[in-house]
């Protein structure tokens, strides 16, 4: 048998070295933000490979989703025609699971490629060694998970990436930064030169947008997430000094805002609030999945008795009317099974129109706060909700994406929509005003029968009706 040389089909470039070497030089933890068609997953699939082969034990590639993951590096082809899972050369392979996305090496290692949207498939393992890629778009639990496993035993973990604004991406760049023992690196084309001057201006001549253009190949975070809902909101409240520090008032009562999810699968996301004349203070968060209610009346009585919250209104979207189990005309819905355990709801209206609700969360962004440890989660969600983008038709549909960020998206809009609701009616920030229903139901309705044709919702209602108690 002839010798395999690890890593297998593959040389660094000259600006790759740093990267591939990094944990060689005794890093431990390192970001990478490098810019499009830089070779950011071609030169970490050989970093661990290489690092596979020197200590045994348990290696994840993880992405946004499974798909991603399939897509990129399970399925990918490099320009010259070489599959990337190839790069761990088939001699040294025990075993190759297609549908876990899998190798075993006959040397004991093990590489895996994991969805970030599908954490739980990896409860109880043990890695050494892990890339995020693309973690901008992932959900920053995967990292929290394994983040005290890798303490314990030693291991690593390398983030890439390209700017998404300023979320959860932008604040680890920040971070990395800062610490010595963090490799970190931000690479743009005018410091690989793989692109001319040419090459970049033939991609704007195609329709990529400018803003575009500086967030893929100049690595700018200034340029907000195509499609991203509040970007601008969340880099105007980072500039005015609204994510910070936000102690809690206990003179104040505290409301929280829910999204249910949709089954005991789904995520549960609470936000707590506290409206103090024109502020809206955020001040805690919480979030969890396949849990019952129970679960969540203990969370809010740990927080009472734990830090003094005295709460006030506690609001939840339309769907808190929906049966929980299946029984015909005498299913309890959410509400009352929620009654029961000792969380009194209030309904908040159905918003028709989703871009309704979002014009509503919008206008009253300047009045958020957001406690920058608490709620630093929820935060980097916010930044990270965004429309969904149609590739063949080249546009950004209506509806937003469903991924680990709509949950908090929604239970945040729950609040806003719901403001007027809360037992503080003296206080100037629910009262109605600019985000009130009626003036962005107005703002909406302006302009806005070209957009949609015109169209009527069922039952013969006008098309932009913001309250809805169906």
């Amino acid at each position: 048998m002839s010798a395999i040389t690890i890593p297998y089909n593959y040389k660094p470039r000259w600006y790759q070295a740093n990267l591939f070497n990094c944990i060689a030089n005794g890093y431990k933890r390192g970001v990478a933000i490098w810019h499009r068609r830089a070779g950011k997953d071609k030169s970490l699939i050989n970093l661990m490979a290489k690092e596979m082969h020197k200590r045994i034990g348990t290696y994840f590639y993880f992405f946004p989703t499974y798909k991603q993951g399939k897509k990129i590096i399970w399925d990918g082809i490099d320009k010259d025609g070489f599959k990337y899972i190839d790069h761990i050369p088939p001699v040294v392979r025990k075993s190759m699971n297609n549908t876990e996305m899998k190798i075993e090496t006959n040397y004991g290692s093990i590489f895996q490629v994991v969805g970030s949207d599908n954490i739980d498939s990896i409860v109880g393992t043990n890695p050494i060694g892990c890339v995020y890629s693309e973690y901008a778009l992932q959900d920053p639990d995967a990292w929290n998970y394994i983040r005290p496993i890798l303490k314990e035993n030693g291991g690593w973990a390398l983030f890439n990436y390209t700017p998404r604004g300023h979320n959860h991406g932008y604040l680890l760049y920040e971070m990395a930064k800062k610490k010595k023992d963090w490799f970190c690196e931000l690479l743009t084309v005018e410091d690989t030169k793989v692109l001319s001057e040419a090459d970049i201006q033939d991609e704007r001549e195609s329709g990529m947008s400018e803003e575009l253009i500086r967030q893929e190949y100049y690595c700018s975070f200034e340029a907000t997430m195509p499609g991203a809902y509040y970007a601008e909101e969340i880099m105007e409240a980072r500039k005015r000094g609204r994510i910070c520090p936000v102690p809690f008032n206990n003179y104040l009562p505290v409301h929280t805002c829910w999204d249910l999810g949709a089954g005991r699968s789904d995520d549960m996301v609470i936000w707590f609030f506290q409206v103090d004349g024109f502020m809206i203070k955020f001040i805690d968060l919480y979030w969890n999945h396949s849990k019952g209610i129970g679960h969540y009346k203990k969370v809010l009585d740990e927080k009472k008795e734990q830090l003094g919250y005295k709460y006030g209104t506690h609001l939840a979207p339309h769907d808190v009317e929906r049966p929980q189990h299946t029984g015909g005309e005498n299913a309890e819905t959410i509400r009352q099974i929620a009654s029961m355990a000792g969380i009194d709801f209030v309904r908040v209206p159905r918003v028709a129109d989703v871009q309704i609700g979002v014009e509503i969360v919008r206008s009253r962004f300047s009045n958020f706060y957001f406690d920058n440890v608490k709620c630093e989660h929820g935060v980097s969600a916010l930044a990270s909700y965004r429309r969904e983008w149609d590739s063949k038709n080249g546009i950004f549909r209506l509806m937003p994406v469903h991924d680990w960020s709509s949950h908090f998206a929604d239970s945040l809009r729950t609040g806003a929509c719901g403001i007027e609701l809360v037992d503080d009616t003296n206080n100037a920030a629910v009262s109605s005003g600019n985000g009130s229903y009626e003036n962005i139901r107005r703002k909406m309705m302006e302009g806005r029968d070209r957009e949609y044709g015109g169209r009527v919702d069922r039952g013969g209602r006008e098309p932009y009706s913001v309250l809805d108690y169906r």
